[in-house]
């Protein structure tokens, strides 16, 4: 292998790395993986999206079981929680996706190098395996996607056992009865959810005055009511200044953002979980002269290049969302732009979604984005409360609301909260990515009674013509 010229060498198996070999490899090119995990999907499909959302199905089956069957006439007695069942069937579903992308390696004759990659200039890559042996790999191009680690915080140690970082609250071997997240951001709302579902008390401790603090306004105001109403405590404008660990459990000192007198608060549990930083440490990018910003990320031109020629990084490690699908886009145009094609990816339409229930999506401006750039803009929303399909799943919580420009009536924002947002904003990212009207949606016919109708009428409210409210 070390004699085998590449045509590329991706650095990191995650939803960009591996998909930006497999799609190189369908283009013709000859493409090595590294990879130090010893199955690969990296962070996505073994400590966060993937196992996050077994987890948060699992949790939403025992709460409905418990509390939400009778309505529909469904009588259960004797619900209990199997937490190691629950357990099992995140890691089943973990082991399946991660062996799904072994078996596209496979198929698509990528070779995957096991060990940890390092930049030894243009056209090298060191691997150092698990024997401490160093493999030397030549090839044309380098793509650099080895993802982000959670961030730490100054007088929060994680120890994965009472403090944990998203990936020990993935493995919790009991459920807290008290638990703190860190943090009031897609992750941390997820993992709060799933453990209150499962019986925990949770308090969420936020720095700035909201949640979702990434999110339209309107869109964090609702989802922290419907989150109170299910039971999550919110303690906003507040700072975390140190945790101790104690025979109980873990004792936090907080105190006001801006200032003020300190409390104690004691839980069982801390998830810290406030925000990602990319992972390029150890990748031997100073060395290699590949240039980073600020916060560590490479540096890189609208071809996603990096100062060096034929170093390339996507994803996490750039500037932009720490979103899968993001990594995956830029992943594809990567392999498209060295293969002789035009690869892009449209920023703009770009969709983000919080899986708690009901869920949070969103595209494009939010209304306070709109207004800072002077924009001028209409508005369009539809509650869940007038939606048919909404009504028989009892779960009508939520709105859809889109944002229009005022003279051209294109379609510049859609943010939802509500049963299944995450599947409803798809219409919405598609519709912007060909430049649709908010007429365009509106005359789409949409099937009845389906939750999307939703989507159809805050079109048609945009023009002040729906016809359900």
């Amino acid at each position: 292998m070390a004699d085998t010229p590449y045509d590329l060498v991706v650095i990191g198996s995650g939803p960009g790395g591996y998909v930006c070999a497999i799609r190189a490899a369908q283009l013709g090119m000859k493409v090595a993986c590294v990879e130090k995990m010893t199955t690969l999907g990296g962070t996505c499909l073994n400590v966060g999206c993937i196992p996050s959302k077994a987890l948060l199905q699992a949790s939403e089956k025992f709460e409905e079981a418990r509390h939400g069957l009778g309505a529909f006439g469904v009588k259960v007695s004797g619900v209990s929680l199997d937490l190691p069942g629950l357990m099992g069937h995140k890691d089943k579903v973990v082991s399946a996706n991660t062996k799904g992308v072994e078996f596209l390696f496979k198929k698509n004759k990528v070779d995957r190098v096991e060990g940890t990659g390092r930049v030894a200039g243009a056209g090298t890559v060191v691997v150092k395996g698990k024997d401490g042996k160093d493999t030397t790999l030549k090839t044309k191009n380098i793509v650099i996607a080895t993802g982000s680690d959670s961030m730490p915080l100054k007088g929060v140690e994680v120890d994965e056992k009472k403090i944990v970082s998203s990936t020990g609250a993935l493995a919790l071997g009991e459920v807290p009865k008290k638990m703190v997240v860190i943090g009031g951001g897609y992750i941390g709302l997820e993992m709060g959810s799933v453990w209150q579902r499962l019986g925990s008390a949770v308090t969420v401790v936020e720095f700035l005055d909201r949640i979702l603090p990434g999110m339209d306004g309107e869109v964090s105001t609702q989802m922290q009511r419907i989150l109170g109403k299910q039971g999550m405590t919110f303690k906003l404008g507040t700072k975390v200044t140190g945790a101790k660990v104690t025979n109980k459990g873990v004792s936090l000192t907080l105190e006001p953002a801006k200032g003020g007198t300190a409390e104690t608060l004691e839980t069982d549990i801390v998830l810290l979980s406030i925000g990602r930083r990319a992972y390029t440490e150890a990748l031997g990018l100073k060395e290699a002269g590949v240039a980073v910003d600020e916060r560590g990320r490479v540096v890189t031109d609208r071809h996603f290049q990096s100062n060096v020629k034929g170093i390339y990084a996507i994803g996490d490690v750039i500037a932009g969302p720490m979103l899968a699908h993001k990594a995956e886009d830029e992943g594809v145009a990567v392999a498209e732009i060295l293969a002789g094609q035009h690869g892009h990816v449209n920023y703009d339409a770009i969709p983000g979604v919080v899986y708690t229930w009901p869920e949070a999506a969103t595209v494009g401006k939010t209304e306070e984005q709109l207004k800072a750039e002077n924009v001028a803009y209409k508005t369009g929303k539809f509650p869940f409360t007038a939606n048919g399909r909404a009504r028989a799943m009892n779960s009508s919580d939520g709105f859809v609301k889109i944002l229009a420009d005022k003279a051209t009536d294109r379609v510049l924002g859609v943010h939802i909260v509500g049963p299944d947002a995450g599947h409803l904003i798809a219409e919405c990212v598609l519709g912007m990515e060909y430049g649709a009207t908010a007429e365009d949606i509106a005359r789409t016919c949409h099937a009845h009674p389906t939750l999307s109708e939703a989507v159809k009428e805050a079109a048609l409210a945009v023009d002040g013509r729906p016809i359900h409210i």
